[in-house]
């Protein structure tokens, strides 16, 4: 097994990772509740929002690592 083809591997999981992260994500709209200020009355962080941000973030960085290195040859 090659550099190379560990590479894709991780390519891939960071790719489907993220998939199922984004997906997961609350949305961040405020709706209605924008237009008169409410929407910040009932809005928390939360430490799993924290810690989902940062996977996401973390896959990102890696998956577009790995698109750069992959796509320019340079594991090859």
């Amino acid at each position: 097994m090659t550099l190379e083809q560990i590479a894709m591997g991780i390519w891939a999981f960071s790719a489907l990772g993220l998939v199922i992260l984004v997906l997961l994500h609350s949305p961040k709209g405020d709706g209605l509740a924008g237009i008169g200020g409410q929407a910040q009355l009932f809005t928390s962080t939360k430490s799993a929002e924290t810690t989902l941000n940062r996977v996401t973030w973390t896959l990102t960085a890696i998956f577009m690592g790995l698109t750069v290195a992959l796509s320019a040859g340079w594991l090859s």
